[in-house]
C-alpha cells in the first residue's frame, strides 16, 4: 500500500496546577498529533512540541513521504530529514519527523495486521518502568501521595526535580531527597533530575551529597550541552550520570555516550521509533543501557524490542495525559508495561479528546 494524507492537529492539556522543575514553569502539555493514511488504514503518532510542529509537517514532511510504501519507513525517515535540509533537523524540525515516523511504524503495522513489535523485534516481554515526577512546587504531603501512587503500582526506583530555580536552593533540594527516602523506603532506587540546573562545581558538590544519600541516578546535572561538565560530574560521583532526552540524531547520541552512564533517549524528539533504535545501537556500541525518556505509551514497543533497555520513564504529566488523548494505553503493573500484541501499537485516539484540541 501507498501512503496517502499525512495530517496534524494540535491538542493542549492544562496541568490541575503550576508545576515546575530545576528551570522551568508550566501549566499545560501541548501534543501534536499525527495521522498517517493508506485506504481505510490510519496510522497515529505524536510529539510534545510547540503548535508550529504542525506547519513543519504539513509545509515539509507530508509531501516527502506521501506515495511512497507503507513499509519503507526508514526510507521515509530519511527523505524527510533530507526534505529539512535548509531548515536544519534538530529540535522543532526533528520533534515533527518524530511525530510522523511514530505515525508511520503503526501504519505498516496496521497494513500487515500485525504489532509494532513484530516488525521491530521483540527483546522482551515486559517493558520496566520507574515513577518520575516530584516537581519542585509540590508539598511534602503530594510528593508522598505520589511516591504511594508509584509504589501501588510496583514501581522500584523513583525520581523527583532537584536543581531548583537554576540551583539557588541546594538546601530544599537534598531535603526533598530524604523526603523521598523517607517515603519509598530502604528498597527504593532514589533518582534525581536537575534538568540542567546547576554549573558544574556545585553539581559535583551536591552529587557527593546525593552519594552519601544513596541516589544512585543523577540526571543533567548540567546542561546537556555541556559534555565536558557531565564529565567532570561523572568522574566525581559515584551514582550514575544521565542524559540524552535533547539528543535529535546519532551524531548527538555519540558524543554524549563518552560523558554518561546511561544514554537516555525520547522517540517524540530523537526521530521516532527509527531514531531511537539507532540511538540504542550507538549506545550498546559504547557498552551503555538506554532509558526512554518520557511518553510511556509511545516508548513501549520501541523499548520492547531494545537489549540494552534499562527502563522508560513512567512520567506524571504523560500518564494522566495519554489516557485522556488516546484508547489502548497499557497499564503499570508490577512495575512493567506489557506492550500491545494486536495491531500496530495499539493506540488509538479517542473520539472525546476533541474537547482538548486546538487546532
Amino acid at each position: 500500500m501507498r501512503i496517502g494524507e499525512i495530517s496534524a492537529s494540535v491538542y493542549r492539556f492544562p496541568t490541575p496546577e503550576p508545576e515546575a522543575d530545576g528551570t522551568l514553569q508550566w501549566d499545560a502539555t501541548t501534543a501534536v498529533v499525527v495521522q498517517a493514511r493508506a485506504g481505510d488504514v490510519t496510522g497515529l503518532g505524536w510529539t510534545y512540541s510547540t503548535a508550529a510542529a504542525v506547519d513543519v509537517i504539513a509545509d515539509h514532511l507530508a509531501g516527502a513521504v506521501t506515495g511512497l510504501d507503507t513499509t519503507d519507513v526508514p526510507r521515509c525517515f530519511e527523505a524527510m530529514r533530507r526534505a529539512c535540509r535548509n531548515l536544519g533537523s534538530k529540535g522543532l524540525v526533528m520533534q515533527a519527523i518524530s511525530a510522523v515516523d511514530i505515525a508511520l511504524w503503526d501504519l505498516a503495522a496496521r497494513t500487515l495486521d500485525v504489532p509494532v513489535t513484530a516488525l521491530l523485534g521483540r527483546a522482551r516481554d515486559r517493558v520496566p518502568v520507574y515513577g518520575s515526577g516530584g516537581f519542585t512546587t509540590m508539598s511534602d504531603g503530594e510528593l508522598r501521595d505520589q511516591v504511594e501512587a508509584w509504589a501501588a503500582a510496583g514501581c522500584v526506583a523513583m525520581k523527583i526535580k532537584i536543581g531548583e530555580s537554576w540551583g539557588d536552593r541546594p538546601d530544599r533540594d537534598l531535603a526533598r531527597v530524604r523526603t523521598l527516602r523517607e517515603c519509598a523506603g530502604p528498597d527504593v532506587a532514589l533518582m534525581v533530575d536537575a534538568n540542567g540546573g546547576y554549573r558544574r562545581a556545585q553539581a559535583r558538590r551536591v552529587g557527593a551529597e546525593l552519594d552519601e544519600l544513596g541516589v544512585v541516578w543523577f540526571e543533567e546535572p548540567v546542561s546537556s550541552d555541556d559534555l565536558q561538565g557531565l564529565a567532570s560530574v561523572r568522574d566525581a560521583v559515584r551514582c550514575d550520570v544521565a542524559a540524552g532526552e535533547y539528543a535529535a540524531d546519532v551524531y548527538d547520541a555519540s558524543g554524549l555516550c563518552p560523558v554518561v552512564d546511561c544514554l537516555q533517549l525520547d522517540a517524540t524528539r530523537c526521530g521516532g521509533y527509527t531514531g531511537f533504535l539507532r540511538g540504542a545501537a550507538i549506545a550498546a556500541a559504547h557498552n551503555l543501557d538506554v532509558s526512554g525518556h518520557c511518553a510511556p505509551a509511545l516508548h513501549a514497543p520501541v523499548a520492547a524490542a531494545v537489549v540494552n533497555l534499562r527502563h522508560v520513564e513512567w512520567f506524571a504529566d504523560h500518564a494522566r495525559l495519554e489516557p485522556l488523548l488516546v484508547d489502548g494505553v497499557p497499564a503499570v503493573e508490577g512495575g512493567a508495561m506489557i506492550p500491545n500484541t494486536s495491531q500496530g501499537h495499539g493506540l488509538v485516539l479517542r473520539p472525546d479528546a476533541r474537547q482538548w484540541r486546538t487546532r
